[in-house]
């Protein structure tokens, strides 16, 4: 028989019984489906977790204070206070990656708008803060450096405080408030980025970093003092690929401006979007990889069911075979045969699997959950399930064609 023959006989013995045809392909159908559904959650998961550094930057590193030792005791990470803003510019001029740093101080203190109050964050920052952080302005501006050296007491608030102070969808450029009993204009408000699961960035207030540290109190001094310490610095480069030229620059600069020698460790803690990503990145992988090796177990299951069911039709169908076999059809005309009646039923049960996979995953979007189809995935799911068919065919087949003609014809 020639190949689309082969292809006949085979297609009229899966329908001559469609029910167990049916069944035995639920195996392969439900395998690739679980593989797409869980692959695509996963993808998802990688997908919302990368959004969400995006609001950080993925191209700034941040500088901390190392930690305050005293003996065997450390502090907490920051409690040494040795970053200082003649840090912050060296790192600007000397590091030749950098674009742009953002020295930063907080405190947290009572803010009062006519009868309404809160307790939030108040960031002290210069006027490169937006650019450093990825910060936008939704209304009125950002504080200029001419507001940085005269000390000017503006504010710029996040949407989360606005809806606490004045109630949602305000206009609050013009307004004023008071932090910590000190009376700020409100000279503008920032885009929404949301809550990034350690803090929420919208529920802060930022001003500038001379005001924070003289009025408010944020700090140990200010720019010349003889303690002009800095909580962090942000520092911008160019983009993902040179965080590691940047984070070694920036090392070298504040460890020779510290005096550290080269046996000693950092008195500061760099931090890379980067390496956070990478290791977000690492766990999703093996995530991915995990869930998508448990779903395979139930195509490895389908396929066993394709070669239990292939036996049973070899064992009914032995006279049938006899009388091909008689009548001139080769081994490898039966082999052929059978092989593809599994590939059949392995095919037909990957597509419709992987149907079901898409719709799973576009139903579980629906619900709120974030999925997103891998088309390699997909690809690779289809694939495996023709091979299913193959390695799990082979064996039915080939006893189908290693049947003696004589003793196949007297089989009852």
């Amino acid at each position: 028989m020639g190949l689309w023959e082969s292809i006949r006989v085979a297609l009229e013995g899966l329908t001559s019984n469609r029910l167990r045809s049916s069944l035995t392909m639920l195996g392969v159908i439900f395998g690739v489906g679980a593989v797409i559904g869980a692959v695509s959650m996963t993808q998802g998961a990688k997908f919302a977790t990368l959004k969400q550094f995006e609001r950080f930057g993925t191209n700034v590193l941040t500088v901390r204070s190392g930690q305050r030792r005293h003996g065997p005791v450390r502090g907490g990470m920051g409690s040494e206070q040795n970053l200082t803003y003649a840090d912050a510019r060296a790192i600007l001029d000397e590091c030749p990656t950098v674009l742009a740093v953002a020295p930063e101080v907080n405190t947290s203190g009572q803010i009062k708008a006519g009868n309404e109050n809160t307790n939030t964050r108040v960031l002290g920052t210069t006027e490169t803060f937006p650019e450093v952080r990825s910060f936008d302005v939704a209304e009125g501006t950002f504080f200029t450096d001419r507001d940085i050296s005269n000390r000017r007491k503006v504010a710029v608030l996040g949407p989360t405080v606005v809806e606490n102070l004045f109630g949602p969808g305000q206009s609050v450029v013009g307004r004023r408030i008071k932090i910590k009993g000190v009376t700020f204009n409100i000279i503008g408000q920032f885009v929404s980025k949301g809550d990034t699961g350690w803090w929420n960035q919208d529920d802060q207030i930022v001003v500038p970093i001379t005001t924070a540290l003289y009025r408010l109190g944020a700090g140990s001094g200010g720019p010349g003092s003889p303690r002009d310490s800095v909580r962090s610095i942000g520092v911008q480069f160019a983009d993902m690929s040179l965080a590691d030229q940047a984070r070694a620059e920036v090392e070298a600069v504040l460890r020779e401006r510290h005096g550290i020698g080269p046996a000693s460790e950092n008195d500061f803690h760099i931090m890379s979007a980067a390496d956070l990503i990478e290791g977000a990145l690492e766990a999703n992988r093996i995530m991915t990889m995990l869930f998508g090796s448990i779903a395979a177990v139930s195509l490895l299951v389908g396929g066993i069911g394709i070669m239990n069911i292939m036996l049973v039709s070899v064992t009914e169908r032995t006279r049938e075979i006899g009388l091909r076999k008689a009548v001139g059809a080769t081994p490898r005309d039966i082999l052929l045969q059978f092989l593809i009646e599994a590939m059949t039923l392995s095919l037909l049960g990957g597509a419709v699997g992987v149907v079901l996979g898409v719709g799973l995953a576009y139903l579980l979007r629906g619900f709120g959950l974030n999925t997103a189809v891998s088309v390699p995935w997909v690809i690779v799911s289809f694939c495996f399930a023709a091979f299913v068919g193959v390695f799990f065919g082979l064996l039915p087949s080939r006893k189908a064609s290693l049947l003696d003609p004589i003793e196949a014809l007297r089989y009852e």
